[in-house]
């Protein structure tokens, strides 16, 4: 084998192994999302609106900053629902600083995503309001029986029973209480 062939099958097998890094990270976002969306989605509404669903993932994904609106609250994570110790040093999936706090580029893609699959559904309007389907709920379900997203859909649980509050009311929250996630220039991860 020649080095140029040799190359092209390196550069091949690197570029396949990106693929499947983004295809695996696009279905993580996707189902944090989905169990997201199907916590609040009730019979009457569903997850009003982008600026809520990107605040309620901001915590959801930032474990150690959730922890601080709780005490600060006077609640205490139910029992094995805590951050572990890496969940306080690091995160698993940055956000970026943008214009109404914490922002990730990918809520498009991943919300589209799921409507294809009719996995979501969501209206047009001033406030879009994405609401779980039947065939979701049920992907929903079977994800959260699984050890590797019961403890989101635990903590999914903890965001609808303490922060179901509009988006305004979030980012104003996260504003005041978080300033360490928002004071900083703009498209800057946090």
């Amino acid at each position: 084998m020649s080095n140029a062939s040799e190359r092209l099958a390196s550069e091949a097998r690197i570029k396949g192994q990106a693929r499947n890094e983004e295809r695996r990270e696009a279905h993580y976002h996707e189902a944090r999302v989905l169990l997201l969306i199907d916590r609040f989605t009730t019979a009457r509404t569903g997850l009003a609106g982008l600026t809520k669903l990107a605040k309620l993932d901001f915590l959801l994904r930032y474990p150690a900053m959730l922890e601080r609106l709780l005490k600060e609250d006077g609640h205490a994570w139910p029992r094995g629902m805590e951050p572990t110790a890496a969940e306080r040093r690091a995160v698993e999936s940055r956000m970026t600083r943008y214009k109404y706090g914490p922002w990730d580029q990918r809520y498009y893609s991943v919300l589209g995503s799921l409507a294809a699959r009719d996995l979501i559904t969501y209206g047009e309007g001033d406030r879009a309001e994405f609401r779980i389907t039947a065939s979701g709920a049920i992907a929903a379900a079977t994800l959260s029986e699984t050890p590797e997203w019961a403890l989101v859909s635990h903590r999914t649980a903890l965001l609808k029973k303490h922060f179901d509050k509009s988006g305004s009311a979030l980012k104003t929250l996260i504003y005041e209480r978080l300033p360490d996630a928002v004071d900083r220039p703009w498209r800057t991860e946090i």
